[in-house]
């Protein structure tokens, strides 16, 4: 059995995840919130909105581009 002393860090939920994600995909990020990160989520979580981030960008990408594409040119 665990004792009283030994507390279990809560985790972060998947909202708190996302954020952080997205935190890094723009670049800005506190030290603090960084180090609270780190103790608090889970790399595999990280990497599965990391992953999934990533291919929602790409994804908006090409279908902006061919948007763009496909509007007729006016000058």
């Amino acid at each position: 059995m665990s004792s009283p002393d030994s507390k279990a860090l809560p985790s972060a939920s998947w909202l708190r995840t996302v954020q952080a994600v997205l935190w890094s995909f723009v670049g800005l990020r506190k030290g603090a919130d960084y180090q609270q990160d780190l103790e608090k989520l889970n790399p595999f979580h990280i990497i599965a909105v990391g992953i999934g981030a990533a291919l929602l960008f790409v994804l908006g990408l090409i279908a902006l581009v061919n948007w763009v594409v496909s509007q007729p040119i006016v000058l």
